[in-house]
């Protein structure tokens, strides 16, 4: 691998994130997490980022306005939704 295919790879993963850049602090660690792990819920996000219930939803809102997230309903339990990132 070159120097220039390196570069180009790291260009890749910086604008893969583009769109999270902008974002608060909690908006970018539930994304992050959401990068460790493929689908969690809400209430998973809440645990894993030690963030309130309420701030993750705020996080959670702006990653889908931003369509960064991926959300759907859980099969198991229609009262929860699931989230995956979506870039």
């Amino acid at each position: 691998m070159s120097t220039t295919d390196a570069v180009t790879a790291d260009d890749g993963a910086a604008d893969r994130w583009a769109a999270v850049r902008d974002l608060p602090p909690s908006a970018k660690l539930v994304a992050k997490v959401l990068d460790y792990n493929d689908t969690l819920t809400q209430s998973e996000l809440a645990e894993e980022t030690l963030l309130p219930p309420r701030t993750v939803r705020y996080a959670l809102s702006r990653l889908e306005e931003e369509d960064v997230v991926d959300s759907r309903f859980s099969f198991t339990d229609a009262r929860k939704r699931l989230y995956s990132l979506g870039i």
